[in-house]
């Protein structure tokens, strides 16, 4: 695992399109790459792509040039829900040293924008105190479904302790993600379970699907996403989860080539019905399918 210094030109990156689960405007990526080292992570073979899986490169200057950004988009009373983070883990362990996640939430508070903070570190534990500073002072955008200006969401692919290990090997247990969610829950903040990206034919099961959201049916939200796969190198995401099949779920291999073809996508159909039974599940267990008042 390596670490690397770096300084940026620009970190507040603006969406040409509101997301329509997360409700974000503008994302926010601290570090780039990750340690927990997903071997589905969308980065990796994608054009958000880096060199080598578990590189880290620090952005030492991210909180003087977000500031300037944020005092920038105030002053124009552009404001939108801010993503941390979109293509990194922001509590993997550095973040203990450096600080840098804290230090763009205190700035998302000073300049009163609304955050979604995505992750699966416990680490979040640290910022509950300023995340529901953000909550409470946030200014919202007119036309957000949203109802609250801080949200906690945290990803699971699966809660099969053994298969966590091998996809996502540096990241937390699936138990401790989801106590985390119910400590963020008891400290009054809003949070729930991103399911993202269920595992085809391994997580994605009715069965599956219904076992994992009862489990969080104390949270506020659930979403449930499909697996991407993209590239041809080898440290691509497409390649390293091809290999994890090889070698434990051999029989599965020939469904996945089918239901990805070419694509790095699943089929539309396989999306929808993914969809279709999420909801179904959801409204059984009473849990709000997306953010609260957003439903997807």
């Amino acid at each position: 695992m390596g670490f690397e210094f770096v300084e940026i030109k620009s970190l507040l990156n603006r969406h040409k399109k509101r997301d329509p689960w997360f409700q974000d405007d503008y994302s926010v990526n601290p570090y780039k790459g990750c340690s927990f080292n997903c071997l589905y992570c969308y980065t990796l073979g994608s054009r958000y792509g880096q060199a080598e899986p578990g590189k880290v490169f620090i952005k030492a200057n991210a909180p003087e040039i977000l500031e300037k950004e944020l005092k920038r988009r105030a002053k124009r009373n552009q404001y939108g829900f801010i993503a941390v983070s979109s293509s990194t883990e922001p509590y993997m362990k550095i973040e203990e040293k450096t600080g840098l996640t804290r230090k763009i939430l205190e700035l998302i508070r000073d300049f009163r924008f609304p955050v979604v903070v995505l992750t699966k570190s416990t680490l979040v534990k640290r910022d509950f105190d300023l995340i529901r500073e953000i909550g409470k002072n946030a200014i919202l955008p007119r036309d957000t479904c949203a109802r609250d200006g801080a949200f906690i969401i945290v990803s699971l692919s699966t809660l099969d302790e053994s298969t966590a290990r091998k996809v996502e090997p540096g990241a937390p247990s699936p138990e401790e993600r989801i106590r985390i969610v119910r400590e963020a829950k008891e400290y009054g903040l809003s949070a729930g379970v991103a399911f993202i990206p269920v595992l085809p034919f391994i997580s994605d099961s009715e069965e599956s699907l219904d076992h994992m959201i009862s489990q969080v049916k104390f949270a506020d939200f659930v979403f449930v996403g499909s697996l991407t796969l993209f590239g041809k190198g080898q440290f691509d995401s497409k390649t390293r989860y091809f290999r994890f099949l090889e070698k434990y779920h051999p029989d599965l291999v020939k469904k996945y080539r089918s239901l990805f073809r070419i694509f790095p996508v699943p089929s539309r159909n396989y999306t929808e019905n993914l969809l279709n039974i999420t909801r179904k599940i959801a409204k059984k267990y009473r849990i709000s399918h997306g953010l609260p008042g957003c439903d997807i």
